[in-house]
């Protein structure tokens, strides 16, 4: 095979990294066995999808491959985030942004 990677590996790979998942996500419920969460941990996991999002709408604004640029999507988002800071509609923000960043890349 010349050092290919051949089908039945893929998908044992995919079949293992699925039985990890599930443990791993198994592992908290199991542990926990039905009682309340510490109060420490709840502020945690609350905090957690906010943080999760913020990173990966940050990443996609200002990521070009492996470098950090600034184009149209980035001025977009930042035309969304003076709506939404000046206490406009999130269907408007999201209108707003997709104008924005469609007229700034017809024109470049």
């Amino acid at each position: 095979m010349n050092g290919s990677v051949t089908g039945a590996a893929i998908w044992w790979t995919i079949a293992g990294v699925a039985v990890t998942t599930a443990a791993i996500k198994s592992f908290g419920p199991v542990l926990l066995g039905g009682r309340a969460l510490p109060a420490r941990f709840s502020g945690v996991i609350v905090l957690t999808a906010p943080a999760v999002l913020a990173a990966l709408v940050a990443t996609s604004v200002f990521a070009d491959g492996p470098r950090l640029a600034v184009g149209a999507s980035t001025v977009g988002v930042a035309a969304a985030a003076v709506i939404v800071w000046r206490r406009g509609s999130v269907l408007l923000a999201v209108v707003a942004a997709a104008t924005v960043t469609a007229i700034l890349r017809a024109v470049t």
